[in-house]
């Protein structure tokens, strides 16, 4: 079955546990958090004390990705402030594996993550020692964007050279394009304006699980 993250970016920032409450009412997988630093992305998002509060109130994996140019001077931060999932990015500044291996050590979940312009083969070497890679569909920094096509290809690559691990895809996700992305290989779906903007989420969530009966766990 399909996992869906909903993205806390696209929630109402004056009623962050309202919206994140309402997604897990709904059914969601993980709770997804932007951590944005206004240099690696154009925007500034979450704190570390915003992901301590959603934590507190979590029924869920807080699935946290850091979108920073030195994300290695935050993985403690964040860890202790509750990310179960901790995603960097393949482009950042420092060692992807050191990383990874540290997050590991703190007992976390671990997530590389590659832009819509960065290939693949940016994260062949450390396929091993990462449990999710993570294919954004959009250029980060804002939601409400379109997908782009052609980075669906990257999730069958990803395939292909034979990670087992869980893909994630993150940015202009909906209900449309969805099967599409899962029949590439998809395991878990980030998805941020067409949940929060559902008419009736827990109602849509039930299809978006259904599109993905037929794919194994990862």
């Amino acid at each position: 079955m399909i996992k869906i993250a909903p993205s806390i970016l696209a929630a109402d920032p004056l009623n962050l546990e309202r919206d994140a409450r309402r997604m897990m009412a709904a059914g969601c997988d993980w709770l997804h958090v932007d951590v944005m630093d206004a240099h690696f992305v154009p925007n500034l998002a979450f704190s570390p004390d915003a992901v301590r509060r959603l934590a507190e109130i979590a029924a869920v994996p807080l699935d946290v990705h850091l979108m920073m140019d030195e994300p290695e001077k935050y993985i403690g931060v964040f860890l202790d402030a509750g990310a179960d999932r901790l995603t960097i990015h393949a482009e950042a500044n420092g060692d992807p594996g050191a990383m990874l291996r540290e997050i590991h050590r703190r007992g976390a979940r671990t997530g590389l993550a590659i832009k819509p312009g960065t290939g693949t083969e940016r994260v062949a070497p450390w396929m091993g020692e990462t449990d999710l890679i993570l294919t954004m569909t959009v250029e980060p920094g804002f939601g409400g964007q379109q997908l782009e096509e052609p980075v669906l290809d990257k999730i069958a690559e990803l395939r292909r050279m034979g990670y087992r691990g869980e893909i994630e895809a993150d940015g202009g996700i909906n209900e449309q394009n969805l099967p599409r992305l899962i029949e590439k290989g998809l395991s878990v779906a980030v998805m941020g304006t067409a949940l929060f903007h559902a008419a009736d989420p827990a109602e849509m969530m039930v299809r978006l699980h259904a599109m993905g009966a037929g794919v194994p766990e990862k």
